[in-house]
């Protein structure tokens, strides 16, 4: 594979990156992840064990509550048509690695599966080749042990896009995301019982939570209305 322009630059503008790393790390305001339960039941009708794995986005970091986030709306959503019994694990600042690990100890069966990762693998310099091996685990994982016959596998985000982010470190990071996605949506069409889903969502502030970084509930609306659209198809 040829080395991409944003590879070859890495280390011209190192200086500049390191520096604006830096800066955004003492700038950024830490949200914290919201209150509320992380398992329960709602709903009426068939049965269907969800799970929700993944990153702070998983966890709902931008919102307030676990209602206002991702997975209080996409159970809300889900709980029109079913008894849903869900579960989140999910935790800031994990990647694909960590969520194979917390996962192994999970014992229990679901049906249907959302997962959210990738930031924290370009931040920590997860290679193309190491990101596709493990989210090749991860959904081996998700499909065998836990049974799940619907996973929904969302896009790493769009990190140019982040309004935290100054370029050139945006740019550089935004196309590392862009090749993890690449090699995660290889990884899905491999797997049947997979779908990516990428958010294809426009330029406005109100969707970004106040860091600039994480979504906000508004976004978390919408992203369970297009995954709970996925897995209804199942």
């Amino acid at each position: 594979m040829p080395v991409a322009t944003d590879q070859l630059l890495r280390v011209p503008l190192l200086p500049v990156l390191a520096a604006q790393g830096l800066s955004v790390r003492r700038k950024a305001q830490l949200l914290p992840e919201p209150i509320g339960p992380r398992e329960g039941r709602a709903g009426r009708g068939p049965r269907l064990r969800l799970l929700i794995a993944g990153d702070s986005s998983a966890a709902g970091v931008g919102a307030g509550t676990q209602a206002q986030a991702l997975s209080g709306h996409l159970v809300a959503r889900l709980a029109k048509h079913y008894t849903v019994e869900w579960q989140l694990e999910a935790t800031t600042g994990h990647t694909t690695q960590d969520t194979i690990d917390r996962l192994h100890g999970l014992t229990g069966q679901f049906d249907m599966a959302l997962t959210a990762l990738g930031v924290n693998d370009v931040t920590r310099g997860v290679t193309h080749a190491r990101f596709v091996a493990r989210q090749t685990r991860l959904l081996g994982l998700l499909t065998t042990q836990l049974g799940v016959r619907r996973v929904v596998v969302t896009a790493v985000p769009q990190m140019n896009r982040f309004p935290a982010l100054p370029h050139p470190l945006a740019w550089v990071l935004g196309r590392q995301a862009a090749r993890l996605d690449q090699g995660l949506m290889q990884v899905v069409a491999g797997f049947p019982q997979a779908r990516h889903l990428s958010l294809d969502l426009p330029d406005d502030p109100a969707l970004a939570a106040p860091d600039g970084y994480h979504p906000s509930p508004r976004t978390y609306a919408i992203w369970a209305d297009e995954a709970a659209r996925l897995m209804r198809q199942a």
